[in-house]
């Protein structure tokens, strides 16, 4: 009798056990087996956020000022324009110290000086001797050396290949517009000598179409889950380009009649990180 009893409690203990092992199997299956989420947006919300631009910052980006004695007087751009120079970069020395327009640099970012662009313009730059090229934002100024037109970030100089070199021959070209979460935007136009300093009024670029890039991604699916539900937005159209060269997928709307409806559009905040391309 008394063994019957232990045999009956032995039995028991296994069951429980059985069934916590059990138990503790599904959870680890249920998470396993969790659906994945949708791939994220690969360009930084802090490096591309839209938000309305007032007079306020204008004032606040556009105002000329002066460094060892000599004024310069930021000058308003378009999509388009272009400038040649020579590129430098600037890191370490740098990292987590305030950038001209309030903020803390990060020489893992895709940033960049310049001493009159508007800040914020994105820019893409392309190294003249080996045609490699990056993109940035511009979020400070600079640089004060005679013959030089950008300061790249630590990141966006080792895209294009000038960390050992210090400077390269670099082509310039406005492809867009974003702003920082710490600073407003500039949608205005003007144009852009070759040097990069303030021109005289001439050349200003018109006509073209605009695109809105609504997100990149390094794997296709995201891009093609993106393209899918916005592929009617509005009277827009989406649209996928896959880069060569970094091998991101980017989800574009198209349809813009104009540069204005592709700025606007871009200020409503439909999209957080939006900004706008010419094709």
């Amino acid at each position: 009798m008394q063994k019957s009893k232990l045999l009956k409690n032995y039995q028991k203990t296994l069951i429980q056990k059985s069934l916590v092992v059990s138990c503790v199997g599904v959870l680890f299956s249920a998470c396993s087996m969790a659906p994945i989420s949708a791939p994220t947006v690969y360009y930084p919300e802090r490096d591309f956020k839209s938000v309305k631009h007032n007079n306020t910052s204008l004032k606040g980006t556009m105002k000329p000022y002066t460094i060892n004695g000599k004024t310069y007087y930021p000058t308003v751009v378009e999509v388009g324009e272009t400038a040649d120079g020579i590129a430098s970069w600037y890191g370490p020395g740098f990292h987590g110290k305030k950038t001209s327009n309030g903020e803390t640099y990060d020489q893992h970012a895709y940033t960049a000086a310049h001493k009159t662009l508007p800040m914020n313009t994105i820019v893409k730059v392309t190294n003249l001797k080996n045609h490699r090229q990056t993109t940035v934002r511009i979020n400070d100024r600079g640089p004060f050396v005679a013959g030089r037109i950008i300061d790249l970030s630590n990141m966006a100089a080792r895209d294009i290949d000038m960390i050992q070199s210090g400077t390269a021959p670099v082509r310039l070209e406005v492809i867009g517009f974003g702003t920082s979460a710490s600073s407003g935007s500039v949608h205005t136009n003007s144009n852009l000598g070759s040097s990069g300093e303030i021109a005289d009024s001439g050349h200003i670029f018109q006509g073209g179409s605009f695109m809105v890039q609504i997100g990149a991604f390094r794997n296709k699916s995201g891009a093609e889950l993106i393209a899918s539900r916005y592929k009617n937005y509005n009277s827009y159209t989406s649209t996928i380009q896959t880069s060569a060269k970094d091998g991101l997928h980017r989800v574009f709307l198209k349809g813009f009649r104009s540069e204005q409806e592709a700025r606007d559009f871009v200020d409503s905040g439909s999209f957080p990180g939006a900004f706008i391309v010419r094709e």
